[in-house]
């Protein structure tokens, strides 16, 4: 399948890394499925960036948490931009940074409920659509997991590293079981990275803090996780599935 007739469906396609994989894979000719949860203004922004470029997409809003939202973009997608080629798991939140002993359990809900549920909820409409079990013609799923899965976050978020191991698995398990129906599923893992995410942790600046603990000694762009996303997207990466991309800086 050329990319000219691909469609790519991102989740928290609004900002930071979401909005570089979309940009970047309208470039490469898919039509594109913007989705996001609140900021309606961001996630049009990227959708008249790409119509204006001559590409194609749409923005849908919806909570990846919630299953009925999840149903409604991708029957959305298929139906405004035609069968739905790759899925780029990408939506995730984390919270103000704090040990695990300060943490309540109303904001393990809140974390695990958009990095994991929704991470699966989409997965599986993903397969569901996509599987030659199910009539469907193949694809690719990309996740975006953490380097965090790797190294815990310890007095930041915990619980934001274990979501990301819990795709970590989801990526090895699911690519296995869906190898020999048509899709791929591998992930990349982020290690600081410039976006707005930091933010939502209580600290804008955390890159700056950390960047010299990189081997690189400099923190990521979003547009250079966007391009390992796209790589395990494309026919060129035909003969890789339940395998990472860490983009990192060599952390």
């Amino acid at each position: 399948m050329t990319r000219s007739n691909a469609v790519m469906i991102v989740t928290g396609g609004a900002r930071g890394i979401g909005a570089a994989t979309a940009l970047a894979a309208a470039r490469e000719g898919y039509a594109v499925c913007v989705n996001y949860l609140s900021n309606v203004a961001a996630a049009e922004a990227v959708v008249k960036q790409i119509v204006q470029a001559g590409g194609r997409a749409i923005a849908v809003q919806g909570d990846v948490a919630k299953e009925a939202d999840v149903i409604r973009m991708f029957d959305a997608a298929a139906r405004e931009l035609g069968y739905v080629t790759v899925l780029v798991n990408n939506a995730g939140i984390l919270e103000r940074q704090t040990r695990l002993d300060d943490m309540e359990a109303a904001r393990f809900e809140r974390v695990f409920a958009t990095n994991i549920t929704g991470s699966f909820l989409c997965a599986r409409e993903a397969v569901k659509r996509m599987s030659t079990r199910h009539g469907g013609k193949g694809g690719a799923i990309v996740n975006v997991s953490s380097m965090a899965s790797r190294l815990g976050s310890p007095g930041e978020y915990v619980d934001y590293a274990a979501s990301k191991g819990a795709i970590d698995s989801m990526t090895i398990g699911l690519a296995r079981e869906v190898a020999g129906e048509g899709i791929r599923v591998n992930a990349v893992r982020p290690g600081v990275i410039y976006t707005e995410i930091h933010a939502s942790g209580g600290e804008p600046g955390r890159v700056d803090r950390v960047k010299a603990a990189v081997p690189m000694k400099r923190g990521g762009q979003p547009e250079e996780v966007a391009r390992a996303i796209l790589w395990l997207a494309s026919d060129e990466a035909s003969y890789s599935t339940g395998t990472f991309i860490d983009v990192s800086g060599g952390r």
